[in-house]
């Protein structure tokens, strides 16, 4: 039993005994996570207005003469699927065997965005071709690294021969399915006799995964969708409220949780908001955070498809709820820095999950960033621990701590430090695999490691505005409380979660006997 510990992967809870069978018990993120997920290669439905989006650029040299707007000589012309099918394909990209269901006219735009799907390896058995109707497309105008214009050719007088052929579809296309995904952008498509088709068929399948993203998720209330992910506006609107800059957008949608639920009738609301991230609300009070990395790129567009992709995904493989919303985070993280439509892949996210593995700062380097971070205005928190294997009580309380300020440092117990406090047959995970594991989660800025039985000498380095610890203590049980003190910082006591503990954890993945053993 000790060996089989040993082999666990970073981020998988001891009970999982091989590893890698029971992706519900992942806690975090690690490299081997999106491979996982495409060997499951779970069967995703994308139900929606699909799109095509046009990216087109050139140089611009003169103004033309009847109007004082310049003139883009274009060289270059690119194509990709754009809104419910950018989401589609961003599936197929992570290995999910997806099928398109949706309404595009028999035209140029359509018939490309058809062979754009195909080509990606979605099915479009279910997409409805008609030529009463005319293929929604977006096409931008760039010069240099800057968008000129964007000219949006929609139609909303669908005529309704059309929708119904669509609806007709919909008990054949989400048949089996792992997921269906329904991307409502109010085109009129999805409405009357398609969500009332959806609805039906979410009765007859209570284990699909139902997800909606829509321009009003309140109005899928009767499909009683597992996840809705409405952004900041759509949020405001269901609510009747504004969320403006100057607001804490994520504490007043908190604040409105049971408003949100009972409005969408979901399980689950995760609002995103953009630069900030996004918000778990879930029932029983169950709260989330995940925290974006802003980018500077000006073309980008369709991170919120990849995000959607990236989280259903991840629920239909069996990812836990939180692992998947960290991972749909990392996933839109990546696409928001390239330019274009774009689509992140499994290797992608391996990659991105890779690059996490040797992370940790030296002390050096940890306090020059945190100085930059300091000059700019940001308030640090700090905390510390062994976090040997990551389960569900850690990822709350780090969650927490972020919230404290605006920069969480996570300070590692090294292997040495973990056998003196834990025993010898502690850590489980080496640091190198726990330091890389805490990284990857969004809520943390910067991991560190310290080899001393006290975080004091660090303490009196990073002088922290907040030094965060969890578990039955109080402020005055702690000797690095006066050293916080002395900075100007204070002591902050977070939530403790007994059943949630890895020495819990470990206990009884040794009390039960390897398959195949009679206890």
């Amino acid at each position: 039993m000790e060996d089989a510990l040993q082999r666990l992967p970073a981020d998988t809870a001891p009970e999982d005994r091989d590893g890698v069978g029971d992706l519900a018990r992942v806690r975090g993120l690690a490299a081997w996570v999106p491979a996982a997920i495409a060997d499951r290669a779970p069967s995703v439905t994308v139900v929606g207005d699909a799109m095509l989006d046009g990216w087109w650029s050139g140089t611009i040299e003169r103004f033309c003469r009847e109007a004082p707007a310049p003139v883009v000589d274009v060289t270059r012309r690119e194509y990709a699927a754009g809104g419910a099918a950018n989401t589609a394909v961003n599936l197929a990209a992570l290995g999910a065997r997806v099928r398109m269901c949706g309404l595009i006219g028999d035209d140029d735009a359509g018939r490309r965005l058809r062979g754009i799907l195909e080509d990606a390896g979605v099915d479009t058995t279910d997409l409805v071709q008609d030529a009463r109707v005319s293929t929604t497309t977006k096409y931008r105008i760039l010069a240099g690294d800057q968008v000129m214009l964007r000219l949006d050719d929609t139609h909303d007088d669908l005529p309704a021969v059309a929708i119904a052929a669509l609806a007709a579809r919909i008990p054949a296309a989400v048949t089996g399915a792992d997921a269906v995904v329904v991307c409502d952008y109010g085109s009129g498509a999805l409405d009357g006799e398609v969500r009332a088709a959806l609805a039906r068929r979410a009765t007859l399948d209570p284990g699909a995964v139902v997800v909606v993203d829509a321009h009003d998720t309140a109005a899928w209330s009767a499909l009683r969708p597992d996840i809705v992910t409405p952004n900041a506006q759509e949020t405001a609107q269901v609510l009747g409220m504004r969320l403006d800059a100057r607001t804490d957008r994520a504490a007043a949608v908190a604040a409105r949780r049971s408003d949100l639920l009972a409005a969408t009738n979901a399980a689950n609301v995760v609002v995103t908001l953009d630069r900030d991230g996004t918000v778990l609300l879930g029932p029983d009070g169950e709260e989330h955070r995940t925290y974006a990395r802003p980018a500077t790129e000006k073309q980008a567009s369709g991170a919120g498809d990849t995000f959607v992709a990236s989280l259903t995904a991840a629920r239909a493989a069996g990812l836990p709820l939180t692992t998947s919303l960290d991972l749909a985070q990392a996933a839109a993280d990546i696409v928001v820095h390239r330019p274009g439509t774009s689509v992140c892949t499994t290797a992608d996210l391996t990659g991105h999950l890779q690059q996490f593995a040797d992370t940790a700062l030296a002390t050096d380097e940890l306090l020059r960033k945190v100085e930059a971070d300091r000059a700019a205005g940001k308030r640090i928190v700090l905390t510390n621990g062994c976090f040997d294997v990551l389960h569900r009580g850690h990822t709350r309380y780090l969650n927490q701590a972020k919230q404290l300020g605006d920069v969480l440092v996570v300070a590692l117990n090294d292997d040495d430090g973990v056998r003196r406090l834990k025993g010898p047959d502690r850590p489980i995970n080496p640091i190198a695999d726990r330091a890389g594991i805490i990284a990857s989660l969004s809520c943390v800025d910067y991991v560190t490691v310290f080899a001393s039985d006290t975080l004091v000498p660090l303490i009196d380095q990073l002088k922290p505005d907040v030094y965060a610890k969890g578990g039955d203590y109080t402020a005055q049980m702690l000797e690095e409380t006066p050293a916080v003190e002395a900075c100007g910082g204070r002591v902050s006591i977070l939530d403790y979660v007994p059943e949630r503990s890895t020495a819990e954890v470990v206990r009884r993945i040794r009390a039960t006997p390897p398959a195949g053993e009679v206890p």
